[in-house]
């Protein structure tokens, strides 16, 4: 339990460090900043006893003592609650689900009569906007508290299964995308996952189960049933009429999300899993502008989605764009679950995504052993053991030099003659000197081996006799494949299904295709240079290019003042 933080009001930059004083998450603000927060909001009181909100409460307002104390618990996962701190005057709730209309993971109560402030979503944003010091301290709290709920979650949300199935991995990997905490069990290693199994009597042909707040149970479910089960995912008005609609949230897509929203523009961003991209696969980015010390994939990503809901940036997860409606306007885009959500403009920026196998029994191994992103998830897999790595780009080499810190030994295979021609210096001295990893030059993988599970590969050499070797998990980090087969035909597209922007689409932006209003940014456009800077660069300056496009097409507003379709 945290109680009584610190004044805070210090300038430095948000972190999500753990390792920060209790202050920095649980800071108490001044009185003079109290005064001008309370322009934002009104006065309100609560008995001892009554909740300001309850956990899977949508819209919770922002809450700032006055007089009294409030308790925050999180659920235990077996229908209790555990006590994370104590707020008293002139202290604040919340975290960063507040920032968006997300289900809350935690509850607060008066300890004892108490009054407050309460803000509504609406006005806490335009309170981090209208006063940069106080949303400094406020989003710094946000973040470290999402980072002590990652790090300490008692178990409101429980994974139980094995941790070398695919669908455990999948489950996992989409909650930690997300920034969502949870506990595992593994049913080959824990006693408590096989009391698990009894209590809500599950047997392993139902594995993986999730088990939210000690009471209801999903088995096997798909991410869109955990992101509608766990309030991940946001509501959209089915008739509103977004500026932006984004597609894709990769670097390319929350850049184009911040840009927008911070400009004004009514900006929705719609992603099949959670923010990050390819690039949110990567263990660590190390030349990328700013972070002298790397940053990983994952990390970058959370902070431009806050960045972007800062602004007021509204996400839809778990939910795929599955057909592009461009024969009317406003625009269409089709969603895997059913929905529609229109927008006056679209931006594509769905990415590109690896290249399988062309061996008949690889198919067999996805998610047993055959990885294509390489984050702390898979890492746990290959503690100890022999893995492989097949690529020569910089996400190989990343993935390559981060699985050598947990793995045995891992074997690199390239097609080529070397690294230097496609991957980055600093990458290729480090593989070439860790003695943990030897470099396949010019190798081709012909054979998987295994049973349940993958066992061996074997390559050729050309010039030389095939190999075998035992490798527990291969990561196939090979060629890209854009993500446009959900266009529907909309837009022109190169001979290898990227999409043609610019002067290649007879447009004066370098980002429109050739239909007016619907552009491209990323790893997805044709002739764009596949790396995370860059990436950023286009989604950020897209934003210039629309608001031309915006001017010359407005959407009528209905008689309430809102943009909607019939």
């Amino acid at each position: 339990m945290v109680d009584e933080g610190d004044v805070s009001t210090a300038s430095s930059p948000i972190s999500a460090t753990l390792g920060e004083i209790p202050g920095e998450a649980f800071p108490r603000l001044t009185s003079e900043m109290v005064a001008r927060v309370a322009h934002f909001g009104r006065s309100d009181h609560f008995d001892g006893g009554d909740y300001l909100y309850e956990v899977g409460d949508r819209e919770v307002d922002f809450f700032v003592v006055m007089e009294g104390a409030v308790d925050v618990f999180e659920s235990d996962g077996r229908a209790g609650h555990v006590l994370i701190a104590t707020h008293r005057q002139h202290q604040f709730t919340g975290e960063l689900h507040h920032l968006s209309e997300r289900a809350v993971l935690v509850c607060a109560r008066a300890l004892v009569p108490t009054s407050v402030i309460r803000l509504p979503r609406a006005a806490l944003l335009q309170l981090v906007r209208a006063e940069p010091d106080i949303g400094e301290i406020i989003l710094r709290a946000f973040i470290l508290r999402r980072a002590r709920l990652l790090e300490h979650a008692e178990g409101g949300t429980v994974v139980v299964g094995d941790c070398h199935a695919g669908d455990t991995v999948r489950i996992q990997t989409f909650l930690e995308r997300n920034g969502y905490p949870y506990r595992c069990l593994d049913t080959d290693a824990d006693d408590d996952a096989r009391a698990a199994m009894e209590s809500f009597h599950a047997d392993a042909g139902n594995l993986p189960i999730v088990v939210l707040n000690g009471a209801k149970v999903l088995t096997q479910p798909t991410n869109r049933d955990l992101a509608e089960a766990l309030g991940i995912t946001e509501r959209l008005s089915p008739s509103h009429v977004y500026d932006v609609v984004i597609v894709g949230a990769g670097p390319s897509g929350l850049a184009a999300a911040v840009y927008a929203a911070s400009e004004g523009l009514d900006t929705v961003v719609i992603e099949a899993v959670g923010p990050g991209g390819q690039a949110g696969t990567s263990s660590r980015i190390e030349n990328y502008l700013g972070f002298p010390m790397g940053i990983s994939g994952q990390d970058l990503a959370r902070r431009a989605q806050i960045q972007a809901q800062k602004f007021g940036a509204r996400f839809v997860v778990a939910d795929a764009a599955l057909r592009l409606d461009c024969s009317r306007y406003p625009f269409g885009v089709h969603l895997d679950g059913g929905g529609v959500v229109f927008g006056r403009s679209v931006v594509v920026a769905t990415g590109a995504r690896y290249r399988r196998l062309d061996i008949p029994e690889s198919q067999r191994f996805e998610g047993k052993g055959i990885h294509y992103a390489a984050t702390s998830i898979e890492a746990q897999l290959c503690e100890d053991a022999e893995v492989a790595v097949v690529g020569g780009g910089n996400s190989a080499g990343q993935a390559t030099i981060f699985l050598s810190s947990q793995a045995r030994h891992v074997h690199l295979l390239v097609r080529g003659d070397g690294l230097s021609d496609t991957m980055s210096d600093y990458l290729v001295g480090r593989i070439v000197q860790s003695p943990r990893i030897t470099l396949h030059t010019r190798s081709e993988i012909t054979s998987l081996f295994g049973e349940s599970c993958l066992s061996s590969i074997r390559w050729r050499q050309r010039g030389k006799n095939e190999f075998e070797h035992a490798v527990s998990n291969l990561f196939l980090m090979i060629g890209a494949l854009p993500n446009t087969d959900w266009l529907d035909g909309c837009v022109e597209l190169d001979d290898r299904g990227f999409i043609l922007t610019g002067a290649d689409a007879s447009n004066s932006s370098p980002y429109a295709t050739s239909i007016p209003g619907i552009f491209a940014v990323g790893d997805v456009r044709a002739q764009s240079v596949k790396r995370v800077a860059s990436s950023v660069g286009e989604g950020s300056v897209v934003v210039h290019s629309i608001h031309g496009w915006l001017a010359k097409n407005p959407v009528m507003p209905d008689a309430s003042g809102r943009r909607t379709v019939g």
